[in-house]
This record gives structure tokens, C-alpha cells and sequence, in this order.
């Protein structure tokens, strides 16, 4: 059938074909034929749908709107209809003088509104839309939640920090006159000290800051010194020009300590360096080297062979051991003396916890001592500290060596200023004061090593001399 449809719908389309139907009819199929659409399709909906009553609808709904404001059927009735009462009656016109019926005259002219604003003024009541951007702010959400959280702080009556800021501001004084500076030729000016104290700063902090006037603070660290030491010490009374015999004889005994310890670390050093007698080498001993090896090597093979029976037959009887297994009551042996030993080792915890009640006092007594203990090294590390400010510190890769005392023998002493030599260095005395006192590292005078010969030239004028 559906064979045949197809041949005849072939022939209908082919030119010259008359088919039994009228023209009408065919029309008429042809329009059925287009009817039938698929509506589940939405490519279909606009093309076959009838939209013109809901086209219709809407139209109307916007002329009302245009028109009235709105829907007709939401209106009042007060502002649709009126009630005509008629025409109201007009007074007899009074007469008048020809300067107030120019006036009126103008005073018409003047309120009546020209035809151009008229052409221009809106002629549908829809209100414009409203434009979203002209009503939106950045960060509005943001804004929305720190105005709440603000809120909530001053109902709690908590001040925000910008507002503390504000508040500890100090009002600025209107009536104070800066101050003036004088003219450097001035002879009545007031004296400037360098070396004083700086000037207090009575500007607002706040006011200094945002102008970036307002001073770095300085760390508390950099106002510690790094030694304790006085800048210049003063030397012992022995040292003096004329000095006590006592005092000098005190200081004579401290320069000698110095050259003892000195001399106790050059001969520790000699005796490290020092080659012992016994290790030097002899004919006995050059021939004890030469033959070592050659003799004792057959009785080294005859312990290696008596040695590997030995491990032999221990091998032998652990295997035996392995392989015999234990009967059940082994096991069952094993396991009660493992039960007995864990059952003695609780109650011998329970009994010394049980004791150690009645050891508070010794407990007490022992944690008193400790306490004491703690306290002593507490104090021993603080003076060791102490101590070690007055010391000088490891700043580099050399270690400070204190400088040798400047003493004078009794018999070198002079009986006045004018018989006094000279003895050490201002310079170099200062120079040892900053190593010890931790302002420098400790340094050594640089060695200056020549890269390039020296080349010696004879002159024209020795050469005609000689």
C-alpha cells in the first residue's frame, strides 16, 4: 500500500498528469496535507500556531496602559466617570479699565503653554523603567554587613578604632602663634646646645605620621652597651710613678702569674709536640717488622681449623634442639609460670604504690631539696652571665688576647715625673679597649705580600759616574 501511495504521489508531480479530482479538491488536499504537523516539535509552534487573539490581547492591555495609567477594570469608578451638573453659570462681566484688561490679557498669554512643549510632552502615562546601575553600589553587600556589625558594637556600646583614633586626637589650638625664628646675626637669641637634649615633639602624633615627619623609634636593644666595662680603666695604685711598696709588690705578683700561665701552655704545647723515645725506630725493631707475618701464620691456621669443628658441633645440637617438640605439658608449664609472673609483678606494684603513701614526708622532703638544688644552679648560671658581660665575646675568626701589664721592675722606678720613660701606646691601648669591650672584632695587621719583583734600572747618569 504504501508502495503504491508513493507511485501515485510520484505521478501527480510529473507535468502533463490530469487527475480525476478538481482543482478544488486538490487544493484542498494539498492544504489538509500541510495541516498535519508535529506540534511536539518547537520549530513548529510559531510557524502553525495562531497567536493572533493573545497578539490582540496584549495590544489592548498596552493601550490602556498608555492611555490610562493602567488596566481599566483596576480603575475606580470616581476616575473614570463624573457626574455633568451642566454648565456652570458665568457672572455678569464688570467694567473694567483698558490698563487691567491688558493685564488680564497678557496674564493669558503668559499661562497658556506653547504648542511646541505640547508636541513634546509625553503622551503615554506607563512610568520610564527604572535603570538598575543608576541604583546599584559597589560592594553594597559588603557595606550592608560592616553598617550591621556596627550596629550591633553600639548596642553593645563598643567604640570602633577609627573612632577611639578620632576621639584621642587632640583639638587642634587656633590661638597658638607659631614661632618665629630669629635671624642668625641676632645677638639676644638663646644659646643652642648640640649636645643636649632633643626638643619634645609637641605636634599630634597622628598629624606626624600621615606626613611622614614623624621619627623611627628607636629599638631599646641598640641603647644596651655591649660590655660593661668602663670606656677607660684605671690602672692598678703599683703602676703609679711612686708608688706604695705593697701595692707595687701586688702588681709585680700579677704580671708574674701572667708569665707563668704563659709559660704552663708553651710547655703543654712542647710536650704534645714532643716525640717519645720509645717509638723511635731500631734494628731490633726494622727487623721485628720484616719478619711479622712469616712465623705466626701456621699456628693462625691450626686455631681456624680446630675452631670450625668447634662451631660444628654447636650447629649440630641447636638443630637438635629445634627439632624436638615440646609435649603438651611443657606447654601447659610455660604458660602457668607466665600467668605466676605477671600476677607477682602487680602486686608487687600495688605494694609500692601502697608504700609511697607512707613515704609523703620523704617524697616532700626530697622535692624540697630538689627545689633548693634548681634555686642554687639558678643563681650560679645568673652570676655566670654576669660574669661573662665583663668578658670579651667571640665577634670573629681570632680570639682577643688581653695586652701585656705595663710594670717597671723596682729597680727601673724614678723618683720624679722628669726621670719617667714613656712606656706603651695611646693608640694602641684604645685600640684594645674596643676589642675588649666588644665595639670591634679582634684583628691582626694584614701581611703585605709583593705580586710583582722589583725591578732595578740603572740611571744614564750613575752609569757615566761609574
Amino acid at each position: 500500500m504504501a508502495a503504491r501511495r508513493r507511485l501515485k504521489r510520484v505521478a501527480a508531480s510529473q507535468s502533463g498528469f490530469l487527475s480525476f479530482k478538481s482543482p478544488s479538491d486538490t487544493t484542498a488536499s494539498v492544504g489538509s496535507r500541510r495541516k498535519r504537523v508535529n506540534k511536539n516539535k518547537k520549530k513548529n509552534w510559531n510557524k502553525y500556531s495562531d497567536v493572533n487573539d493573545v497578539d490582540e490581547f496584549l495590544e489592548d492591555i498596552r493601550h490602556q496602559e498608555r492611555t490610562t495609567g493602567g488596566l481599566l477594570s483596576e480603575k475606580t469608578d470616581d476616575s473614570l466617570f463624573f457626574l455633568d451638573l451642566g454648565q456652570p453659570e458665568k457672572p455678569q462681566p464688570q467694567a473694567e479699565t483698558p490698563q487691567a484688561d491688558e493685564g488680564k490679557k497678557r496674564r493669558g498669554k503668559a499661562s497658556r503653554p506653547l504648542r511646541i512643549d505640547l508636541i513634546l510632552q509625553p503622551d503615554s502615562l506607563v512610568p520610564p523603567p527604572k535603570d538598575i546601575l543608576a541604583y546599584q553600589q559597589p560592594n553594597a553587600k559588603k557595606l550592608r554587613r560592616i553598617a550591621q556589625k556596627a550596629e550591633q558594637l553600639a548596642a553593645k556600646g563598643v567604640v570602633p578604632r577609627k573612632q577611639k583614633r578620632l576621639l584621642n586626637r587632640r583639638p587642634v589650638d587656633k590661638t597658638v602663634k607659631k614661632a618665629v625664628t630669629e635671624a642668625n646675626n641676632n645677638p639676644d637669641r638663646d644659646y643652642y646646645d648640640i649636645w643636649g637634649q632633643e626638643p619634645k615633639v609637641s605636634a599630634d602624633p597622628w598629624y606626624l605620621q600621615q606626613t611622614g615627619k614623624k621619627l623611627v623609634k628607636r629599638p631599646e636593644k641598640l641603647n644596651e652597651k655591649p660590655s660593661v666595662l668602663p670606656a677607660v680603666e684605671v690602672i692598678a695604685p703599683g703602676g703609679s710613678y711612686n708608688p706604695d711598696f705593697f701595692s707595687h709588690q701586688a702588681l709585680l705578683q700579677e704580671a708574674h702569674q701572667v708569665e707563668v700561665q704563659k709559660k704552663k701552655q708553651e710547655d703543654k704545647l712542647e710536650r704534645q709536640l714532643a716525640i717519645n723515645k720509645e717509638d723511635k725506630a731500631t734494628e731490633e725493631t726494622n727487623l721485628r717488622e720484616q719478619v711479622e707475618g712469616l712465623v705466626e701464620e701456621e699456628e693462625e691456621n691450626n686455631v681456624e681449623e680446630s675452631a670450625p669443628s668447634k662451631e660444628d658441633e654447636e650447629a649440630a645440637l641447636a638443630a637438635i634442639a629445634v627439632t624436638q617438640k615440646k609435649t603438651e605439658k611443657q606447654i601447659k608449664k610455660e604458660k602457668a609460670e607466665k600467668l605466676k609472673e605477671q600476677q607477682r609483678l602487680t602486686s608487687r606494684r600495688q605494694t609500692e604504690q601502697q608504700q609511697q603513701l607512707f613515704q609523703l614526708r620523704s617524697i616532700k622532703a626530697s622535692i624540697r631539696q630538689q627545689e633548693e638544688k634548681t634555686k642554687s644552679k639558678q643563681m650560679q648560671r645568673r652570676a655566670k652571665q654576669e660574669a661573662q658581660k665583663a668578658q670579651p665575646r667571640r665577634l670573629g675568626k681570632l680570639k682577643f688576647q688581653a695586652p701585656d701589664l705595663d710594670v717597671q721592675l723596682s729597680d727601673e722606678l724614678a723618683g720624679s715625673l722628669r726621670q719617667l720613660k714613656p712606656e706603651g701606646s695611646i693608640l694602641k691601648d684604645r685600640f684594645k679597649s674596643f676589642q675588649k669591650r666588644n665595639l670591634i672584632e679582634p684583628r691582626e695587621r694584614a701581611k703585605f705580600k709583593r705580586k710583582l719583583k722589583v725591578k732595578y734600572v740603572e740611571k744614564r747618569a750613575f752609569k757615566e759616574i761609574t
